[in-house]
């Protein structure tokens, strides 16, 4: 699955994991992408969204 919300453009950082003698080893950090059916211009569509967006109410889950 892509790691990329449809409706905010979340997608994954990179960044250093860093260790107690400061030694850095390169990691990611990935959203929580849930693939989610939803209502889109009137129509029920699968879409790919981050929680953020689900909880604030950004995109109206189909029921």
């Amino acid at each position: 699955m892509a790691n990329l919300c449809e409706i905010c453009g979340k997608g994954e950082r990179s960044g250093f994991n860093v260790s107690h003698s400061h030694l850095k080893t390169k990691r990611t950090w990935k959203p929580n992408i849930q693939r989610v059916k939803a209502l889109v211009k009137g129509e029920i569509k699968r879409v790919n969204v981050c929680t953020r967006c689900l909880r604030s109410g950004k995109i109206q889950r189909a029921v």
